[in-house]
């Protein structure tokens, strides 16, 4: 497929990558702009990639309250240096990922944290749930690969869709601020609490209330 100037252009600013290296870069992801990042990274083009190294042990713990303290998030973000951790782009980009958190409630930040017999049992129900449905045995674990990607989407921070942008990841809007900030950023911890949870209570959808509010 032919690659647009448009989609050459945002992927430069999301990666500081050549233009060159990303139009290759679209062309061999047939014009996935999160593939191509992948891949630019992967490479070593990517300038989120060349920052990737380096230590960051700045930054901030943001914290975002919603409903009156019916959910808590507290965040670490950190960046390299206490000049960055202290602007507002970072300041905002802190904010946005608190929110995110109380609003899609993930349990880890990136797939690597998943505990290996949280994982195991996942794939247990899944291909349980793909032979019932039927399905040959010879395709049942491909099945449950794709399955089991669906719930790092669904789980991992960083692989969740952006609330903000549902077209983006929170990995892409990382690596976006990584480019545009010229820092390596770590999102590095979080821990989300919400009033009653664990208790046998009516329960009201608390996640459509910070949607709401992150859209106004």
């Amino acid at each position: 497929m032919a690659v647009s100037a448009s989609a050459v252009k945002e992927l430069r600013e999301r990666t500081g990558a050549g233009m060159l290296d990303c139009k290759k870069a679209l062309d061999e992801t047939n014009g996935d702009i999160d593939k191509a990042i992948a891949l630019l990274r992967e490479k070593g083009l990517s300038a989120a990639a060349s920052k990737a190294g380096r230590i960051a042990t700045e930054g901030v713990v943001e914290s975002y309250i919603h409903g009156g303290g019916r959910i808590g998030v507290l965040v670490e973000i950190n960046c390299e240096t206490d000049f960055v951790g202290k602007t507002d782009q970072f300041k905002e980009f802190a904010r946005d990922i608190a929110m995110h958190i109380a609003a899609a409630s993930p349990k880890y930040v990136r797939r690597e944290e998943v505990p290996t017999e949280e994982l195991e049992k996942e794939k247990e129900i899944l291909k349980a749930q793909a032979l019932n449905e039927g399905k040959p045995e010879k395709i049942v674990e491909k099945m449950v690969e794709g399955r089991i990607n669906k719930y790092y989407e669904e789980h991992c921070l960083l692989e969740q869709a952006f609330i903000k942008d549902p077209d983006k990841t929170i990995d892409a809007l990382l690596n976006e601020k990584i480019s545009t900030i010229g820092e390596n950023i770590s999102i590095r911890r979080f821990v989300r609490y919400e009033l009653g949870e664990g208790l046998e209570k009516k329960q009201d959808n608390f996640v459509e209330e910070v949607m709401s509010q992150v859209k106004k």
